[in-house]
Parts: C-alpha cells; sequence; structure tokens
C-alpha cells in the first residue's frame, strides 16, 4: 500500500499564522523606519533642499559639492588617522589584555569586569571624562608639574596637530575591553593539546600565538574589526564631548559634519549626500564581512 501522506494540524497552521501575525510590527516598522528613512534620504540627496525638502531635482549635484568642500575633505582625514589609530590599537590592546587574563591569573573574575567596564560606559562621558584628564589647566599635565616637573607638556587636545590622537585615546581606553572579551572567547577555544605539544617541542611561546592562535582565532579578530570599523564610521558623541570638533575644526569628522550641516547650516541636501555616503560605506564593510560568515557556516555545516 502507498504510504498517506499526513497534513499538518490545523493548530500548527494557526499558531505559524500567529508567530507572522506577532512579527508583522517589525517587518512595518524596519520597512518604515530604515527602509524608508533610507530611501528618503537617498531621494532628498538628489536635490536642492535646504531648510525644507523641495522636489528640484540636481541630479550629483550635492554629492559634487560634498567633495569639493575642505571641511567635508578634513572629516575624512580626520577618520581615516582616528580610524588607523583605534582599531589597530584596540587589537593589539585587547589581544595582550586576553592572553593575560588566558594565564588563568588570580582575580580573573575581577580583573574582567574592570577590563570590560569602560565599554559599559557612554561615549558621552568617556569623552567629558577625558576632557578634563587632559585639559593643560586642570588634569594630567597640571598635576605633573605640581610634583616638580614644571616643563612637562601633555596638550594634545588643544593642538591641532594631536587632538585627533587624544580622541583616539580616549576611545581606545573605552574599547579595548571589548576586544578583550572577544579574543578572550576565542583563546578558551584552543584546544590544550596544541599548547602540550608545542611545549614537548620546545616551541617559543610568541612562536605558537603568532603561528597557530592566532589564524586559530581569526573569526574572533575578524568579528573585532568589523565592530571597531564601524564605531569609526559613525564617531561623534566622544568628539563633541572633547573637542566639540575643535581646536577650529581640527577634530571634525563626518557624522559631526552631517548634523552640523543638518541642524546648524540648513542643507539638509547635502547632509543627506554625505549620509549616503557613510551608509555605503558600511555596507562596503558588513557585506564582505556576511558573506565570508555564511560561507564558513555552511562550510562546517557540510563538514558535519
Amino acid at each position: 500500500m502507498a504510504p498517506v501522506k499526513k497534513t499538518p494540524p490545523r493548530r500548527g497552521l494557526r499558531q505559524n499564522w500567529a508567530v507572522n501575525f506577532a512579527l508583522l510590527p517589525m517587518a512595518v516598522t524596519v520597512l518604515l523606519c530604515y527602509v524608508g528613512t533610507v530611501l528618503w534620504s537617498i531621494t532628498i540627496s538628489l536635490t536642492s533642499s535646504k531648510t525644507f525638502p523641495t522636489t528640484n531635482f540636481v541630479g550629483l549635484a550635492q554629492y559634487e559639492r560634498l567633495f569639493t568642500t575642505e571641511r567635508w575633505a578634513l572629516s575624512l582625514h580626520n577618520m581615516a588617522l582616528f580610524g588607523a589609530i583605534f582599531v589597530v590599537s584596540c587589537l593589539v590592546l585587547g589581544f595582550l589584555l586576553a592572553v593575560f587574563i588566558d594565564q588563568k591569573v588570580r582575580g580573573e573574575g575581577v580583573l574582567r569586569t574592570i577590563f570590560l567596564y569602560p565599554y559599559a560606559m557612554s561615549f558621552v562621558a568617556t569623552g567629558l571624562v577625558w576632557q578634563w584628564m587632559l585639559n593643560p589647566g586642570l588634569g594630567l599635565q597640571q598635576a605633573v608639574r605640581q610634583l616638580g616637573f614644571p616643563g612637562f607638556e601633555f596638550d594634545w587636545i588643544i593642538s591641532q596637530d594631536k587632538v585627533m590622537y587624544a580622541i583616539a585615546l580616549a576611545a581606545v581606553w573605552q574599547s579595548a575591553g571589548l576586544v578583550m572579551a572577544l579574543m578572550l572567547a576565542g583563546l578558551r577555544g584552543v584546544d590544550e593539546e596544541i599548547w602540550k605539544a608545542a611545549r614537548i617541542d620546545g616551541i617559543p611561546v610568541w612562536r605558537v600565538y603568532l603561528s597557530i592562535v592566532l589564524p586559530m582565532i581569526a573569526p574572533s579578530i575578524a568579528t573585532a574589526s568589523v565592530l571597531l570599523s564601524l564605531a569609526v564610521i559613525k564617531v561623534f558623541d566622544v568628539v563633541v564631548a572633547m573637542t566639540g570638533g575643535g581646536p577650529g575644526i581640527a577634530s571634525e569628522v563626518p557624522a559631526k559634519f552631517i548634523m552640523d550641516y543638518l541642524f546648524n547650516r540648513a542643507n539638509i541636501g547635502l547632509a543627506s549626500a554625505a549620509s549616503v555616503l557613510l551608509l555605503l560605506t558600511v555596507l562596503a564593510l558588513l557585506l564582505p564581512w556576511m558573506y565570508a560568515k555564511n560561507r564558513m557556516e555552511r562550510a562546517q555545516t557540510k563538514g558535519h
């Protein structure tokens, strides 16, 4: 006899409809609040909108004006400089902290909390704390001078050439703990037999980390790199809290440029064009990472 096909019970169908109905508000929110606003920003960036949106289509004129604006070029330069310092420093410092904690040190839980605590703070709070610490008349410079070193100078926050280094210092202090947590999770996944074999063969510890451990925790490094890069692109709070974009416009970044032209200079067309470019930058970072992650997951599934 031919096997009888079982039809799913109506109760299961009703549950599926209930789940889909419950997800409907979220789907509408995504379509309207995210996709809708993105499309609106792209449309406005192609018009001559100033204080209020208009339908006067000007093509790519706003983008051409954007790339001829010296302030936008400076903001891109500052973002690149900040990003290079921030990402590299966080990866190196976070990895070293993870290696230190991975040695089963006493008070490991307390140390993890201490290193990760700054990440729980907002960038505004971090910026205000570091603004006070780097203030030449109140903070570290003044404290060292009062200790008997009158020639000591640490005035990065008021120097046009060094202000981005001061902002990067504060951002690294806040975010290195997150990288440590990601790296530590990767290190705890390394098989203990690898270390035993390395000790038997007499391989130096630094060589094991460089040639074996780092490739094994590559997914953790990639995740940390993407998160840090996204933080670089949207950096705003710490700049406003520490310097307000100053001295002058020496610490201008793209996000502050957008907010300034959107609210203070009443040029939403130019601000929208800059926003679209930042969105494209984010997509350029996320899409390859997501593609590589999906390929890795599929390969692991096929392997099993």
